[in-house]
């Protein structure tokens, strides 16, 4: 990819309540997608303007200045660009919400330095590479599947992180978990990582709040579908608030053991819930104010092939164990 830059002018009105903070801090509050170095560098190299004069990374706020940025930024990423098939299902001059398969990674790194849809974003256009993290704000797990918004601008990604920070991004989810929910609820409590197995996330005493509200949909046998809604997006929340209840996700690797299943499943439905592939988990809905059109954004992907077949499968199943157990109840008689 040859090298490019991308300039950013942008005009900022202090607020009284920033008083006695230090400019680069203050900007480093503004622009979380950048370091506090990267912006100590602005401010040195006259980038960064009070009034319009230069300043000093020291120098504290007083409080409705005006700051004036005129940064002329480097290339952000330096991974390959890749052409992909992205199901891109809505997209204007500043965001675009893709539907991410199961299986895509999305960040490049250890294992996977190539084939993630970072790459797949930096084929779409040389403006993503002028980006951190080529303008993703959010992530799914590999073998999640569902929607996530990307910005196009630095300006859009700052204020798609601010709506998630304030939970103005509303989150629908679709899952399948072993055993039986009955009512809706709602888990609130902390999670941090796991104190000796550190790929994994866990609810802990001294952790970040983490509330996932959910709702049953369907019952099975041993099994049920659920609607969740994020109030919060930690690292596998869902996944791991299931689990803490005692209801993992069908097919969850890393905190569902899916090759155990409970003794009294039917034999049938033991074969495909042991080789359903994925955690049963689906990203179906996103909802918020868009942040430059101010116009109400409402987005859903389809639930996938893959898991509408374990909802048939498992419906079937459900049915014909009705059936048999209606039969030797008249056979009884």
């Amino acid at each position: 990819m040859t090298e490019s830059t991308h300039t950013i002018k942008q005009t900022i009105h202090v607020t009284a309540d920033a008083q006695g903070t230090r400019i680069d801090q203050y900007l480093t509050s503004l622009f979380p997608e950048h370091s506090r170095g990267t912006i100590q560098q602005w401010i040195k190299q006259g980038n960064v303007k009070i009034s319009g004069n230069n300043t000093k990374s020291k120098t504290l706020l007083k409080g409705f200045e005006v700051i004036a940025l005129d940064i002329q930024l480097e290339q952000a990423v330096n991974d390959q660009p890749e052409a992909m098939d992205l199901d891109i299902v809505f997209e204007d001059d500043y965001l675009l919400i893709l539907n991410k398969p199961a299986g895509l990674v999305v960040h490049p790194g250890s294992g996977n330095p190539n084939g993630t849809l970072l790459n797949g974003l930096l084929a779409l256009s040389e403006n993503q590479a002028m980006l951190n993290r080529a303008g993703i704000v959010h992530r799914l797990d590999k073998d999640t599947s569902g929607l996530m918004v990307v910005a196009k601008t630095s300006e859009c990604q700052l204020k798609l992180i601010d709506l998630l920070k304030t939970h103005d991004i509303k989150r629908q989810y679709f899952c399948v978990v072993k055993g039986h929910i009955p009512f809706a609820g709602q888990i609130d409590n902390q999670m941090g990582r796991h104190k000796t197995q550190r790929i994994k996330m866990a609810v802990v005493m001294n952790g970040k709040q983490a509330i996932t509200h959910y709702e049953p949909i369907e019952f099975f046998d041993h099994y049920t579908s659920l609607k969740v809604n994020l109030e919060t997006g930690r690292t596998h929340q869902i996944r791991v608030h299931m689990h803490h209840l005692g209801h993992p996700l069908i097919g969850d690797p890393l905190y569902g053991n899916p090759k155990r299943v409970d003794a009294s499943v039917d034999n049938e439905m033991k074969d495909i819930i042991r080789a359903y592939p994925r955690q049963a988990l689906h990203a179906e809905k996103l909802e918020f104010i868009h942040p430059f059109t101010n116009k109400y954004i409402s987005v859903e992907a389809e639930i996938p092939d893959d898991l509408c077949q374990l909802i048939d499968d498992l419906a079937y199943l459900d049915q014909k164990q009705q059936e048999n157990d209606d039969f030797e109840v008249e056979y009884v008689e």
